[in-house]
This record gives C-alpha cells, sequence and structure tokens, in this order.
C-alpha cells in the first residue's frame, strides 16, 4: 500500500496538489490521510479473515474486493465528512489499481514461499481404507504429497474404539478415509475427531464425482442435495478471457528472445521444423491444431505405433513413455523445464485453449476414454491444470486424471486458476514429475 500511493503521488504530482485538510502531516513522506486510511483499510482486511491460517488468505480475488471495497468507503465517507474536501482523481485511482495489483501479485509469491516452506513440513496421517486400496493410496500420498502416513486401519473398523485409540497414538494431523459404506459412519467418524482437533479428509469414488456438487434442502422430512448443472459463465468466466488474452500477450513479448534463442537451438540440433502441431480436442469436442516446441525425431509421429507395447499407463488411455527414444536430447531438456509449451500461448490468443483448463488430449487418447470422460470438453482445455500440478506424469490411470478435471469444472473460480498458476511456477522451477 505504501508503495502504491508513493507512485500514487508522484503521477498526482502531474494533474493537482493534495488539498491541504488531507495532509495535516507527513511520515515517511506520506501524508496523514494515508495513515488513517491504511489503518482502517488493514482492520477491513483482518476481520475479513484474509490473514487467518485457516480463513481466506488464499482468496486473492476476495482481497481485492476488500481493498476496492475500503476505498469506496473511504470516498463516501470523506464526501459525508465534508464534500469540499476532494481527493485528487489521478491519486485515488492511481492509488486504488496499484493497492489492488501490487498486494494480489504479493500475496501469490508468499503462497508460493509457503508452499515450498510447507512441503518441508511432512504432515503426519492416518489412512482408513479397504485392504486392497491401501498400499495404493499409502504410496500415492507419500510419493505426490508431503503426507506421511503414520498409521492405518480397514474402512469397516473405522468407528471402533480401538481405531481412534491408534489415531490419537499415532500424533495424527489428518485422517483420510476411502470406502466408508454407511453414511453415518463417516458422520460418526467426523464427530469423534472434531473433538480432538484432528481434520478429516473423504476421497470420492468416481461414481460419487459424478454427482459431486449439490444444494442442501430437507425434502419430505429427509435430508437431500439437489444437484444442478454447472454452468462457467458469468462476469467471471468473461474477465477469465481478457486475462488470457492479456496474461497471453505479455508472456509472448517478454518470452519473444526465448521462443528465437530455443529456435535456433532445435534447428542446430535436430533436422526437422522447429514447431510441432498436432490435432488435440478441445471445447464441446472440436478439433484444433496445438504448437509446441519440437522434442522428438520429425518422423516420431509415424513411429508410435511401433512404441505402444511400451506404454506405461495403467489403462491405457495416455500414451507414456518414461524414456522414449525419439526424443532428442534438447528436447529432453524443453520437456522437463516444459519450455516446449510456450508456443500454446498463441493457442490461447486464437480461442482454442485457456491458461488454465482441462489439458487437451490427442484423439489417439479420446478414442478411448469412457463417456463420463467427456465431461471434461465442458470448458476450454488449459495449457496448466490441476491435473498438471497433482502429479504430471506420474499420474498412471486416466480415471485419476478426470476426476481433477471434474473437480475443477465444478469448483471453479478465478482464485482456482491464480492458485494453479502459482503451483504450476512452483512444479516448472522444480521440475516435478515432468519427462
Amino acid at each position: 500500500m505504501v508503495l502504491a500511493w508513493k507512485l500514487g503521488l508522484q503521477l498526482n504530482r502531474f494533474y493537482a496538489p493534495l488539498p491541504p485538510d488531507l495532509a495535516a502531516w507527513y511520515w515517511l513522506g506520506l501524508p496523514s490521510v494515508f495513515w488513517l486510511f491504511a489503518a482502517g483499510l488493514l482492520f477491513l482486511i483482518a476481520v475479513s479473515g484474509l490473514y487467518h491460517p485457516r480463513g481466506h488468505w488464499k482468496n486473492y480475488l476476495r482481497l481485492a474486493q476488500v481493498l476496492s471495497l475500503g476505498y469506496l468507503l473511504a470516498l463516501a465517507i470523506a464526501y459525508f465528512y465534508d464534500p469540499k474536501v476532494d481527493l485528487p482523481r489521478s491519486l485515488f485511482f492511481s492509488a486504488w489499481g496499484l493497492s489492488v495489483v501490487f498486494a494480489v501479485v504479493l500475496r501469490l509469491a508468499v503462497s508460493l514461499g509457503f508452499k515450498l516452506w510447507t512441503l518441508r513440513q511432512p504432515i503426519r496421517a492416518f489412512l482408513v481404507a479397504p485392504p486392497e486400496r491401501q498400499e495404493h493410496l499409502s504410496n500415492l500420498l507419500e510419493q505426490r504429497s508431503n503426507y506421511k502416513i503414520v498409521g492405518r486401519a480397514i474402512a469397516t473398523m473405522a468407528n471402533e474404539p480401538e481405531t481412534l485409540t491408534e489415531i490419537l497414538n499415532c500424533q495424527a494431523q489428518e485422517v483420510i478415509v476411502e470406502g466408508l459404506p454407511p453414511a453415518h459412519l463417516a458422520s460418526a467418524l467426523y464427530w469423534q475427531l472434531r473433538q480432538h482437533g484432528i481434520a478429516l479428509r473423504l476421497v470420492p469414488s468416481s461414481l460419487e464425482m459424478l454427482y459431486r456438487r449439490g444444494t442442501p434442502e430437507i425434502v419430505a422430512a429427509l435430508p437431500t442435495l439437489r444437484v444442478d448443472m454447472t454452468y462457467l459463465n458469468g462476469w467471471e468466466y468473461r474477465l477469465k478471457r481478457y486475462l488470457d488474452v492479456i496474461l497471453a500477450l505479455f508472456g509472448i513479448v517478454v518470452l519473444a528472445p526465448l521462443f528465437i534463442g530455443v529456435a535456433i537451438a532445435i534447428k542446430l540440433t535436430s533436422p526437422g521444423p522447429v514447431f510441432f502441431r498436432q490435432e488435440r480436442v478441445g471445447l464441446h469436442g472440436q478439433v484444433f491444431q496445438m504448437w509446441k516446441f519440437r522434442t522428438m525425431r520429425a518422423d516420431a509421429p509415424q513411429l508410435q505405433a511401433q512404441l505402444e507395447a511400451q506404454n506405461e499407463s495403467a489403462d491405457g488411455i495416455l500414451f507414456k513413455v518414461k524414456n522414449d527414444p525419439r526424443r532428442t536430447r534438447l528436447g529432453s531438456f524443453l520437456r522437463k523445464t516444459s519450455i516446449d509449451e510456450l508456443p500454446q500461448l498463441f493457442n490461447v490468443l486464437w480461442g482454442d485453449m485457456s491458461l488454465v483448463g482441462p489439458r487437451p488430449l490427442p484423439l489417439r487418447d479420446v478414442a478411448r476414454f469412457h463417456s463420463w470422460h467427456h465431461i471434461r470438453h465442458q470448458v476450454l482445455p488449459g495449457i496448466t491444470g490441476l491435473w498438471q500440478i497433482s502429479g504430471r506424469s506420474q499420474i498412471g490411470n486416466f480415471d485419476e486424471a478426470a476426476r481433477l478435471d471434474l473437480y475443477y469444472i465444478d469448483n471453479w473460480s478465478l482464485n482456482l486458476d491464480l492458485e494453479i498458476l502459482v503451483e504450476t511456477v512452483r512444479i516448472v522451477l522444480f521440475g516435478t514429475g515432468a519427462y
């Protein structure tokens, strides 16, 4: 806020001086009106829960809304206090806009820093699941997150006194549960854990993910969830498109030297074109050409059929070969750093893709989809998404990726997009899960 007002005052000098009534005294080069306003604004942010670790501190859009509300309230209060005291418009609007931008950008950076710090602090978790799923879930949680499994119990024993005693003895911070058959078991377990301050995390099945959101209602004296269709529209979704275009243009301009350098390097190290174009399935099943920097031999598409037997995907829907012999030495580096994906910024400009959304897949993969997998085609595909920040190439079963896509569609918000972008930056910097 100090930086925003400093820049605002510099801009204001070209238009109108600050009224003396608003500058009774100065401290650190800023007038009294700023310090009074700042104190009130910080109080407003605090009561909104934006500083609480378990509140809304990662809700970047809410922070922008609270800041904007504070500025508008200050404008109204100033008018009713004395209509003759008029804050220069150049100062007001520049300080308002810069405060929002600086506060949100700083909080995004702080979120990234907290994420890196929390990854070094393992979360002690107790796993409750069917016997045949325990080993798989334990490996999944420990390999792809900062969870440390400190104990296990089978789902049918979830509400036994021995299980609760074991959870307490393990000093678990969270209990992760999959496959509790009756609803009352989950409810009883929740209230038992709540008494001891332990969080409960339920893992839904694929079927439950299809009916994942509902409005609580009482019908015939029964608690029910009314399941409604999710529509991505409204001003937030339109703003998403505007931000996509602005950020894509900015990225292309800033990264132009990198584009040129990579293009020259590809030409010098292997014969063939600089870019690789492939047909992918996008919004409403429409096919489009997705662009990437070429990371394989020029005849890679023709050789894929010979490598199908080496496919490491568990269900065969995705095509993944970790040590793909078609890849060039430079291509391995480009994939590890995700630089090969940067040309998709042009796909964003053309409207085929968004910065964030379900990853568009080749025709070969989509032809192997189950019917419910096609729900992911109800939104624009993205350069990055929940799938990419939750395991990327480590995800072996496409059902896992599809569940992440369904979660994204049902819970979409600009704030979720910002969280995904922050996590994408962390993953790209450390090369997690890429090959």
